[in-house]
């Protein structure tokens, strides 16, 4: 017989503004402790020294993690020219430098190059698997890591402030599995320069926004007086953005056994209506959909051929 889990079942959505210098797993174990959740996860990993949202998932919200790192990103990020770094960030060994320092009409006049659909390669110290091995790993033992490019969406991408000729400021809006570090290589490569993240944050994610973000210390004062609750946005919260069935209370039930539930002609061509491309986790989620009762997730599934059949169940309301 397995350990059981130790912990308490905490149900809902951090939605942590991370500091400098943290690294994702470290800042999920932090908020996992204050609550003392059995279970968690976060929805996009952020660079140790990138700042921002950081959404965390406890409990039975860690089964819409796949549903929130599906939405689109949005990143505030400085780029120092006439610097290249091994990590293209500020953290990295110095590999190559210049004199170019690009002006703000040249970037822009740059910019559309890199919006829509674009090839890029990740960095060399990121964490994609090559042979079975993290890039980052091989590339701090010195071995030279190829790693094919691939496709990636920027929806949005705009000089917001050029604070000196050394660095200029960016917002972008992206899909995911965009590189901030990779784009700032392909931008000064483009502009005849070197260049380097100097400063990443990140400030939307999918439906959540950096005004609803609280921090790590504010939630350690919270949960020291015994309301850490108070930080908890609910399960519900990563699925806005999914059509929703209403169902009975006598619905719920057949869900929550597993079984699928048959829709009214009316209600299925309605969730048809509302079908857009969705990719969750390489699989096509546009058939997905959630079933509510009241205010509560019951389950998510698809809507198809007349049925809603769940595929992940919610038992926090059970």
């Amino acid at each position: 017989m397995g350990r059981r889990k130790k912990g308490q079942d905490i149900h809902g959505w951090v939605l942590l503004d991370k500091p400098y210098d943290m690294s994702s797993t470290e800042a999920v174990s932090k908020v996992r402790r204050l609550f003392d959740a059995k279970k968690a996860g976060h929805a996009g990993t952020l660079d140790p020294l990138a700042t921002g949202l950081l959404p965390i998932a406890l409990g039975e919200a860690t089964k819409t993690v796949p549903v929130a790192q599906e939405g689109d990103k949005t990143y505030r990020f400085t780029v120092r020219w006439g610097v290249t770094t091994d990590t293209l960030d500020a953290e990295g060994e110095i590999i190559a430098r210049s004199d170019v320092r690009p002006d703000r009409p040249a970037i822009e006049a740059l910019l559309p190059e890199f919006t829509g659909e674009i090839e890029q390669v990740p960095p060399k110290f990121s964490a994609i698997k090559v042979d079975g091995e993290r890039a980052y790993d091989l590339a701090r033992d010195g071995v030279d890591v190829e790693l094919k490019a691939r496709p990636v969406r920027i929806e949005r991408l705009e000089v917001i402030e050029t604070p000196s000729a050394d660095e200029t400021v960016f917002e972008m809006d992206c899909g995911k599995g965009t590189y901030v570090r990779s784009l700032a290589r392909d931008l000064a490569a483009a502009l005849g320069t070197e260049g380097h993240i100097s400063n990443l944050r990140r400030t939307r994610v999918g439906g959540f926004g950096e005004s609803a973000a609280i921090s790590l210390d504010v939630l350690t004062d919270l949960a020291h007086k015994g309301r850490a609750f108070e930080g908890l946005a609910p399960v519900e919260t990563a699925l806005d953005d999914i059509p929703a069935l209403a169902v009975t209370e006598d619905e719920a039930h057949q869900i929550r056994q597993g079984r699928a539930i048959v829709l009214l002609p009316r209600i299925a061509q309605e969730l048809r209506a509302l079908r857009r491309p969705r990719d969750i986790s390489g699989k096509d989620g546009s058939r997905m959909a959630v079933a509510m009762n009241g205010e509560m997730a019951v389950a998510l599934g698809e809507a198809q051929a007349g049925k809603f059949q769940p595929s992940r169940v919610f038992n926090h309301n059970a």
